[in-house]
């Protein structure tokens, strides 16, 4: 090669190496205008120059780098959309200011593409902005949809409501297991008057709206007011005459015509409102008419069956029925027979009972399952079953023996369930298992009765005992004190006993003569004071009782209902005094606020200073909303995620499977 050729050469090299420089040296210009957010730039001559460079116009022999070419090619698209009569002409001003930042995102979103977080946080126009402020920017503009803290804790709610709620459905095992559905609730030959049947909705309508009457189901009959309407026999009515029984309560004007009807229900009604003679006379009135039909004889029966909690409750149910049998016996009609079946009772007295056939069985789970397991009694011909306190029978763990006793049935029954407190839980569960059931509502589940005269005081718990003394002098007796604590009833006991108070106590710990004992002298007015433990607030009607003390604040609101409602029944007023301290549960305490609230009762100042979570959840005129409280045990001082009740469900359930595994391990 000659000189000049290699001249040339070398000249081409060094002109091509100069221009590499330059071009190298405004990249990493402009990459430093990027990082540091620097795209106000002289618009008017990056337009220009892209413009040129747009229209393909370079000039002869100059290097253009792939960058480059793209963002021509980005212009040129950017230009057509631009000037697009589909999208419309834009404002010079947005163009001229949007088109630098444009270009250089476009760009370089297709060389970062492979890292979106990268180009949100150092690309275009937001290169300064954080990720943060970027999110809250985008959720104003309503471009991203959050949830709110509410809608995301009303879906972990539902999420663990559903949790509850699988379980299997409460009916018999060959039902289920043969696929057995009943479609229709079972008719009986009981029928509305002309004049009732003839009432118009808005006349029934009103007629509920009275007496404040809620009712869910279809073809519900009509509340009737009079128990004449009822078509009771004339015994029954003198034996109501007689117990001072003239006008039915809202939960019999309605739950008797459904209950009559032969459909099944789910009645809800404060304490001391009549529910146990709202399930108890149309037993009696089934098993009259089975009788008149057919009389039963020797291993036969029962007709219909109620189930009960606690021995007490069956008890007092059990001479309810035996006093209205009594009745239409001296009345001229057939012997009715009912049995007792209950622990600690033994079944030798009354098998003269079952040796002539039994008509009605009043009996706590545990007993029932065992008669019928050694086949003393069956169920091939019962076709009613009341539970009473229903929410209680599956909440302690009476569930598996309910579903046992069911598979002794062998066809459809009515099934009637009752109680003060009804969360949302066990209703949407109970409703799984009738059919067509009619939910009747006179009171908010778990609303405490209005006749009553709530007062709660801050005690210490070393002076609670002492300060009975002076609790006691609010009201002639007769009194009931409830503890939660068994050794909390025998100390109160003795103490009474010494200061010369006619006092007797019950607890689980008792045996059966000794409980029965304690009833039976404090119900005849012998003694003044009963002491006792939960087993005694559930149902147990005693008329007479003028004041109930709470010697410690239960761990479950619905139990506090249950315990003041032994007093303030049948319309009475009655009186509740309730002891607080700082070892009381402050949810527990949050929920009673509550309902002291909502019965308008006064409420202490140490209320008001426990933190509320439900305050914002209040209607415009201060009074809260009473559909968000929890769903599992009815507090309205908590939602569900909060319920102390369900913790302590599910401390016990973890607590028997680690039991579990420590006796599978070898």
């Amino acid at each position: 090669m000659s000189g000049q050729g290699i001249d040339d050469v070398n000249s081409a090299l060094e002109k091509y190496r100069r221009r590499r420089r330059e071009l190298e040296q405004e990249e990493e210009e402009e990459n430093r205008r990027s990082k540091l957010g620097l795209f106000d730039v002289d618009i008017d001559t990056e337009k220009s120059a892209s413009i040129k460079r747009g229209s393909g116009s370079h000039e002869s022999g100059s290097y253009v780098s792939a960058k480059q070419r793209r963002m021509e090619k980005i212009e040129g698209i950017r230009q057509r959309l631009h000037y697009d009569g589909s999208y419309g002409p834009q404002s010079e001003e947005k163009g001229s200011n949007e088109h630098a930042s444009d270009t250089e995102a476009l760009s370089d979103n297709e060389e970062n593409s492979s890292d979106p977080t990268q180009l949100l946080g150092q690309q275009g126009p937001n290169a300064n902005v954080s990720l943060v402020e970027q999110m809250a920017e985008m959720r104003k503009k309503h471009l991203l949809n959050e949830k709110t803290e509410e809608e995301k804790q009303k879906e972990q709610e539902k999420t663990l409501l559903a949790a509850i709620a699988r379980r299997k459905q409460l009916a018999s095992a060959a039902e289920i297991a043969k696929g057995v559905v009943y479609k229709e609730p079972m008719r009986t030959n009981w029928r509305l008057l002309p004049r009732h049947r003839s009432l118009s909705p808005e006349e029934v309508t009103a007629r509920r709206k009275l007496w404040h009457i809620i009712v869910d189901g279809e073809d519900i009959p009509s509340p009737l007011v009079t128990f004449n309407s009822m078509r009771f026999p004339q015994p029954v009515l003198g034996y109501l005459k007689s117990k001072n029984i003239v006008q039915p309560s809202p939960i019999q004007m309605q739950g008797l015509p459904v209950v009559l009807s032969g459909r099944d229900m789910i009645g809800i009604a404060s304490t001391g409102t009549g529910k146990t003679m709202a399930f108890s006379l149309p037993l009696v009135m089934l098993a009259l008419e089975e009788e008149c039909r057919m009389p039963l004889v020797q291993g036969e029966g029962p007709i219909g069956l109620i189930v009960c909690p606690s021995r007490e409750l069956a008890r007092q149910t059990y001479e309810g029925l035996l006093a209205i049998a009594s009745a239409l016996l001296e009345g001229g009609y057939p012997e009715l027979r009912a049995i007792l079946a209950i622990g600690g009772v033994s079944m030798q007295e009354q098998y003269h009972t079952l040796n002539k056939g039994v008509h009605m069985v009043v009996a706590t789970p545990g007993r029932l399952q065992d008669m019928l397991a050694r086949g003393r009694i069956n169920l091939d011909l019962c076709k009613y079953m009341c539970m009473d306190e229903a929410d209680r029978m599956i909440d302690v763990g009476f569930e598996e023996e309910m579903r046992t006793i069911m598979s002794y049935f062998k066809h459809q029954r009515q099934t009637v369930l009752f109680s003060a407190t009804m969360p949302k839980k066990i209703q949407d569960f109970a409703q799984s298992s009738l059919v067509k059931p009619v939910v009747v509502n006179v009171s908010r589940a778990g609303a405490a009765n209005m006749d009553i005269i709530q007062e709660v005081e801050y005690v210490k718990p070393e002076m609670r005992i002492v300060y009975l003394l002076e609790c006691l002098q609010k009201t002639p007796p007769p009194v009931v004190i409830f503890a939660e604590n068994k050794n909390d009833v025998d100390d109160m006991l003795e103490y009474l006993l010494l200061k010369g108070v006619e006092a007797v106590a019950i607890h689980g710990s008792k045996d059966q003569e000794e409980r029965e004992y304690a009833m039976r002298s404090y119900r005849e007015g012998k003694k003044d004071v009963l002491i006792a433990t939960d087993i005694a607030s559930k149902g147990l009607d005693f008329p007479e009782i003028k004041h109930v003390i709470n010697f410690d604040l239960p761990k479950e609101i619905e139990n506090y209902t249950h315990r003041i409602g032994r007093t303030g029944r049948a319309g009475k007023t009655g009186v509740a005094t309730t002891f607080i301290n700082m070892n009381s549960s402050e949810q527990v305490l949050l929920d009673l606020k509550h309902i002291l609230i909502e019965a308008k009762q006064r409420v202490p100042p140490v209320l008001y200073t426990i933190a509320d979570p439900t305050d914002k959840y209040r209607l415009p005129d201060g009074s809260l909303d009473t559909s968000v409280g929890c769903a599992y045990c009815g507090g309205l001082g908590h939602r569900l995620l909060d319920c102390p009740k369900l913790a302590q469900e599910q401390r016990a359930q973890q607590a028997a499977q680690r039991r579990e595994g420590g006796a599978n391990d070898y």
